[in-house]
């Protein structure tokens, strides 16, 4: 990821297969100006969860593009914006993107 998202809004979602996350992620960089920072399976392998960071406008609209979309195809396990991360929460995303 770019250095100049750092400090932007992060938007995370997680669905229960791997196709709805797919058609998420993809909804969501169609809807807004954001970048997709990280995808992580989940523990039991099926299903993911996805990173996306950008403005908080466009996080919120990537969101709500991607929820729609994904839903389709899956069930929705987790979401949520968190507009203006602190510094420690940066140091935690970039250590589970990195794995």
């Amino acid at each position: 990821m770019e250095n100049s998202w750092m400090g932007k809004s992060i938007g995370i979602f997680e669905f229960d297969n791997m196709v709805a996350c797919l058609v998420a992620m993809d909804a969501a960089a169609k809807a807004a100006d954001i970048a997709i920072q990280g995808v992580e399976r989940n523990r039991l392998k099926a299903g993911a969860c996805v990173k996306i960071r950008g403005t908080v406008s466009d996080v919120r609209a990537a969101m709500e593009a991607a929820l729609t979309a994904g839903s389709k195809y899956g069930t929705l396990t987790g979401k949520h914006v968190i507009p203006a991360p602190s510094e420690d929460t940066e140091t935690a995303m970039q250590a589970t993107i990195l794995k």
